[in-house]
């Protein structure tokens, strides 16, 4: 059914009565307040869809005034000092790595040269070095597998010596070109197309449903490593989980779903007799048809320690046993208030937001290189009151703000990190 605009209202549509006057204003006050909270979501919607598709990706803001002013009894955003950068003086270019293998190319005077002077006494010799740079290459391995005529006890058999020219069953593909493709996939995330055209320069063809075949195949040789991998990531200090959006295309179905895809990264540093020791990182993903909290709660059964994530309810059961300390993301707390402010022509409240947040930052930024202890030292006696009067102006300032519109939103998420 399609809608109609309301009719214009005269002051003949007026109801007489004061009472019935005064409800029909505040029907009109309720209705306006919805309008506007509707605008206030699809500008946004539309803001996104620009910038996504015609923006750029650098966090630069514009601002905006928004509908409700700031008290004045309540803190002032801080003003964010520049972060101290020392004064340096200019270094040469730096050694190249001394573990490199090194080919001596030696240059002498022509005998031209040498004929102009009566004698010459060599004294020495300057050096310098440039970066050399051999392509990558591909070759052919043959592998010749010697038989035999073997006979015994008057029987006599043929006898081939044993080998595995490939990890893969029935393919022609050496354990260092798969390793070659599974590091050109996930560490240097170049597409299968490109990997295809970078070997069709090197005159062999292979087409990339075949290099697809071979990434499959070798990560369920690498599966092996997984529950050490687990096993490793589980025993880190903290913890880091999120997941993102992935199309799921089943047989029989003409269209798509969206899956998820969980990310969880343990890393961090521990104590060991008065030492900080490094917990070496750890990735592992894993596919899930759904964005339930019983999956990360499977993946996170055993784990003890800090757990940073975003704030979704589907990690509430997560932190009920006591055994994961919860830490909230100010990254995805920031991403908020930058989508609002990244389209408004005046700084309002989200880029007032702004501001609290690269306070904290700022803090961050200056003792990252810093042990935990001093970090601590730091978070406690700067951070924690930043925090406290961030806390109280996003409370003075949520109020009577429409609760459906983004901003709020931003306010709500901010509020329960």
């Amino acid at each position: 059914m399609e809608h109609m605009p309301p009719n214009a209202v005269t002051v003949a549509d007026l109801p007489g009565e004061p009472d019935a006057l005064q409800a029909f204003a505040l029907e009109q006050n309720r209705l306006a307040r919805v309008l506007w909270e509707q605008l206030e979501i699809l500008q946004h919607q539309i803001a996104q869809l620009n910038r996504a598709r015609f923006g750029v990706s650098s966090e630069r803001l514009a601002g905006q005034a928004e509908l409700f002013d700031a008290a004045t009894d309540i803190p002032a955003p801080p003003a964010v000092d520049a972060v101290p950068v020392e004064s340096h003086t200019r270094k040469g270019r730096p050694a190249l790595p001394k573990d490199l293998p090194r080919t001596r190319i030696e240059y002498d005077l022509s005998d031209e040269q040498k004929m102009v002077f009566d004698t010459l006494e060599r004294i020495g010799e300057e050096r310098s070095e440039t970066l050399h740079y051999e392509p990558s290459k591909l070759t052919v391995i043959e592998h010749i597998r010697f038989k035999y005529v073997a006979k015994k006890d008057g029987e006599s058999t043929i006898v081939t010596a044993s080998a595995q020219p490939s990890p893969l069953p029935k393919s022609n593909a050496s354990a260092s070109l798969l390793a070659n493709v599974m590091v050109n996939t996930y560490v240097d995330h170049l597409p299968l197309n490109r990997q295809e055209m970078r070997y069709a320069r090197r005159g062999v063809y292979l087409p990339r449903a075949t290099l697809c075949e071979w990434k499959l195949a070798s990560a369920e040789l690498l599966s092996v490593l997984l529950p050490s991998l687990r096993a490793h990531q589980l025993k880190a200090p903290r913890m880091h989980v999120d997941d993102t959006t992935l199309p799921l295309l089943e047989q029989g179905h003409p269209s798509t779903r969206t899956a998820r895809l969980w990310g969880y990264l343990g890393a961090g540093q521990r104590n060991e007799n008065g030492v900080w020791i490094d917990h070496p990182p750890a990735v592992v993903f894993e596919f899930a048809e759904s964005r339930a909290g019983a999956h990360p709660l499977l993946y996170l059964n055993e784990y003890k320690g800090y757990l940073q994530a975003d704030v979704y309810s589907g990690h509430g059961a997560l932190y009920e046993r006591g055994d994961i300390i919860e830490v909230g993301c100010w990254a995805h707390c920031r991403r908020r208030f930058f989508e609002i402010a990244k389209d408004q022509k005046e700084p309002g409240l989200a880029a007032q937001a702004l501001q609290w947040i690269a306070k904290l930052y700022a803090i961050e930024s200056r003792v990252k290189d810093q042990a935990p202890d001093i970090k601590l030292v730091a978070r406690q006696t700067e951070a924690l009151p930043v925090l406290a009067q961030f806390l109280q102006w996003l409370e003075a300032n949520s109020i009577g703000l429409l609760p459906r519109a983004p901003l709020a939103k931003a306010f709500g998420y901010a509020l329960r990190v």
